[in-house]
């Protein structure tokens, strides 16, 4: 994968993009000059990822709408497994 070349400032400036959205390394230069790089440690989540994510949110809704279980018993079940959880980290 071809790293993008980018100045020392433009990389400080757009620090949040690359964190967050780079999916290829950055040569950060200074004058011409390599002075650091920056290997992100996962890819941006693709555009696919996250249609499958909200079809996977819909269609949970659906069966949710579908067996006749509402918000409350879902906050309910969720306090109920987050009691569960710490009780396992103790």
């Amino acid at each position: 994968m071809e790293p993008v070349s980018v100045g020392i400032r433009e990389f400080r400036s757009r620090l949040a993009e690359y964190l967050l959205e780079s999916d290829r390394p950055v040569v950060v230069t200074r004058h011409g000059a390599t002075v650091g790089y920056f290997i992100p440690a996962r890819g941006a989540r693709a555009d696919l990822d996250r249609a499958a994510l909200t079809e996977a949110a819909v269609r949970m809704n659906e069966l949710l709408r579908a067996s006749g279980v509402g918000e409350a018993e879902v906050d309910a079940l969720t306090k109920e497994f987050r009691t569960w959880r710490k009780s396992r980290r103790k």
